[in-house]
């Protein structure tokens, strides 16, 4: 198995154990708090594994590191852009058509597809293609509101403008990676340390200026915001590497076995029943992933 599917998966599954923890985090903070707390108690994580996969020799790599004005560019721009992305979707799930704005959040994994090629010239093969699709599919049919239910312009506005964001944070984060010149593990380490500290501070800033009284907050629940960072950070140790190594589409489209695992989580945990809705979306989810296993 290719290694860029084994950090796949694993980001995969991080990240359904880290969303179950952020919704119950979702209840005591604010949206941006919310934010904060991924990026701030992930940093620790983000240089310790730093320093493991360079071998102590930080500083020896930092002179090579420092003279790449295009990795700074890609990188800073990938970290605005994940904050931006996670900000149009809070917006668009506060008003009442959430689900449609959720639906446009996740084409990400065409929009990705598709902006690749355009400014990246990351062409996919007719296979890889079809996972794309399908895994699009899976998305929707999942995500699809009840039959009469009130469509908004806004919630559409900002559920395409979260799906662009993150389509190019993907983008974004693998041009920043590839221009390092160090080991495909190295790279991935150096772009995330890098991108973690630009995002706390951002959010920082912002908390500090706007919602003071969230700092307090995030004190009260140090237990759960710990574990958010922690499982946040460890599932993007698999993104940042897994994007490095292939086609950021292909590891969007194979991430989103996630979606099962959350499933299967929900239903022996927590003894809900899965719809004949949902049986057919997570059927075109995992088509989409076992193409990805089999033919890539």
């Amino acid at each position: 198995m290719d290694a860029w599917i084994i950090f796949t998966l694993m980001a995969a599954f991080m990240q359904s154990i880290r969303t179950a923890g952020q919704k119950k985090l979702a209840m005591f903070l604010s949206p941006m708090a919310t934010t904060l707390v991924r990026y701030l108690f992930g940093v620790p994580i983000a240089i310790v594994y730093l320093s493991m996969v360079m071998e102590g020799n930080i500083k020896g790599s930092l002179p090579a590191f420092l003279s790449l004005p295009e990795f700074y560019i890609y990188a800073s721009l990938a970290s605005i852009a994940q904050i931006l992305a996670t900000f149009f979707l809070v917006k668009a799930m506060a008003l009442r058509n959430f689900a449609v704005a959720t639906i446009l959040s996740k084409t990400e994994v065409v929009q990705t597809a598709i902006f690749g090629v355009i400014f990246f010239s990351a062409l996919l093969s007719w296979y890889a293609w079809l996972a794309v699709l399908l895994a699009a599919l899976g998305i929707v049919v999942l995500s699809a509101p009840v039959r009469g239910a009130r469509i908004e312009a806004q919630g559409i506005v900002y559920g395409l403008l979260s799906g662009v964001c993150f389509a190019f944070t993907a983008l974004w984060l693998r041009q920043a990676s590839i221009s390092l010149g160090f080991s495909v593990i190295q790279n991935a380490a150096l772009t995330l340390a890098y991108t973690v500290i630009v995002q706390t501070i951002v959010c920082l800033i912002y908390i500090a200026l706007k919602e003071m009284t969230q700092f307090v907050l995030i004190r009260q629940q140090l237990p759960l915001a710990i574990f958010v960072g922690s499982t946040s950070a460890l599932g993007s140790i698999g993104w940042y590497t897994a994007m490095t190594y292939e086609n950021a589409a292909l590891v969007r489209s194979l991430g989103q076995i996630e979606i099962l695992f959350s499933v299967v989580i929900t239903h022996f945990i927590f003894s809900e029943k899965i719809s004949l809705k949902e049986y057919f979306g997570l059927t075109a989810i995992a088509s989409s992933v076992l193409i990805l296993l089999l033919a890539v």
